[in-house]
């Protein structure tokens, strides 16, 4: 049943197909999460496809009974969480793809039971540490495919490793080593039992590392805008690793040329937005400087601080720094730094100008269905699962941007506004409205309740 156009979610009485040998929905629009009673299919022995879907969550732990299973493909979905350690009990598998999802934390060092292991794509998701050494030690494996994650430390050069047409490791940067043939830079000289303590210590006590560099960051970098704000509790983030160190105006006014007209990207009501390349690494950036002489310019850029510091989803538009300082003028100086999306903003894709480049684009009615249900998801989680309900305010095109896979990314909340729970006590309950704040046909006019 692939290539359909299929929508809504898996039937969970798929599952009483006991007799059921291979089933295939990918190419379709399938959504939601993928139901417990499909991978619990024993019976599956050809292959399962899911693959190009929109299915969400966790891989289920259920997948382990598969057991008889030969090719799993799950790939270029939204599926998140850990790589469950039932897949070790897959024994069958000769083929496991299951790259382009969001999949976290280390490779299952479960999967050493699966002997038969061909071909094994995990590419583009967000696994982490050392490469896993039993790999190196599957006879079978033909092909590794562990592109666009972020593993670190030494690649083996035993088994499959030793073939560099046979993996690909691009876009892991931390990784070092490895044959000859892959151009890797070399490691440094670590015993490796001292280099598996020093990695028990960095399990162990990952939090006192984190507050003792704050805390020097704090007393040795006061001009930092991202200690600044830290001191005055508005950048507090429960994700630190995602804010780099902080970045200078000197270095700002470097990657965009000085501010150039040539780097303008975007302009808004507090400021403007400018392409930049950091200096330090080569990041493409998009500078959103605000113009405080402008009022409410500097209430936008703390409301937005507030906002970014406590809301984490994979269709926000991604912080990497704040820079507040003084220019080379001695003024106030305030910015925030993106990740730059290279396909621009919906409002440019719908009604783009003579002179863009997007006019000779088009987006197809799948195109814009995703884009829709991108935003969705991110009204979803802003409403229902932070930590204090949002409301955008000033949800338009523009402040929706697409990144180089046309995947839509809500920016801009320099307008949110906070719903509060009501107390206990209070017999009223608590409502809070956005007013008329926001741009015209895009203002949310309703009252917001906490009942």
């Amino acid at each position: 049943m692939e290539r359909n156009r299929f929508e809504g979610r898996i039937p969970p009485g798929l599952g009483n197909c006991r007799n059921l040998l291979s089933l295939n929905l990918s190419h379709n629009n399938l959504f939601g999460t993928i139901p417990k009673h499909v991978m619990s299919l024993s019976s599956l022995s050809i292959f399962l496809d899911l693959s190009y879907n929109f299915f969400i969550v966790a891989l289920p732990f259920e997948v382990g009974n598969l057991i008889h299973l030969t090719k799993l493909d799950l790939s270029n979905n939204r599926l998140s969480g850990k790589i469950p350690t039932t897949l070790g009990t897959c024994i069958s598998l000769e083929y496991l793809y299951l790259g382009g999802n969001s999949f976290e934390g280390v490779i299952p060092q479960s999967l050493k039971n699966l002997r038969g292991l061909e071909d094994i794509d995990l590419s583009h998701n967000k696994l982490s540490r050392n490469i896993p050494e039993f790999l190196s030690k599957l006879l079978a494996l033909k092909h590794l495919n562990i592109s666009y994650n972020d593993f670190e430390g030494e690649v083996p050069s035993e088994g499959i490793f030793a073939n560099a047409s046979a993996i690909s490791i691009f876009e892991n940067e931390k990784l070092c080593g490895g044959v000859q043939e892959l151009h890797l830079s070399s490691c440094s000289s670590k015993h490796p039992k001292l280099h598996g303590k020093l990695l028990a210590l960095r399990i162990i006590i990952p939090l006192t590392c984190i507050t003792i560099f704050v805390l020097l960051l704090l007393y040795f970098f006061p001009t930092c805008s991202i200690v600044k704000n830290l001191r005055e509790g508005v950048l507090a983030t429960s994700s630190f690793e995602d804010w780099q160190l902080p970045i200078s105006y000197a270095e700002l006014l470097e990657s965009t040329n000085r501010f150039s007209e040539n780097n303008l990207i975007g302009s808004g009501s507090f400021g403007s937005v400018y392409k930049g390349v950091l200096p330090r690494n080569g990041v493409v950036v998009a500078v959103k400087v605000l113009n405080l002489q402008q009022e409410g310019a500097l209430k936008s850029f703390v409301n937005e601080c507030n906002a970014l510091r406590d809301i984490r989803h994979r269709n926000l538009l991604k912080i990497i720094s704040v820079c507040s300082s003084v220019d080379h003028e001695g003024n106030d100086f305030k910015s925030l730094i993106f990740k730059f999306m290279c396909n621009g903003s919906l409002e440019q894709w719908l009604h783009p100008e003579s002179d863009e480049q997007h006019q000779r684009k088009n987006l197809s009615f799948l195109q814009r269905l995703n884009i829709a249900i991108d935003v969705a998801y991110v009204l979803k989680y802003l409403h229902h699962h932070s930590q204090t309900p949002i409301v955008h305010c000033d949800l338009k095109p523009s402040n929706i941007l697409l990144d180089e896979d046309m995947v839509a990314h809500v920016g801009d909340f320099g307008l949110v506004k906070y719903i509060f729970e009501a107390s206990k006590n209070l017999s009223n309950t608590q409502t809070l409205s956005c007013g008329l704040k926001g741009s015209i046909g895009y203002i949310p006019l309703g009252n917001f309740s906490t009942k």
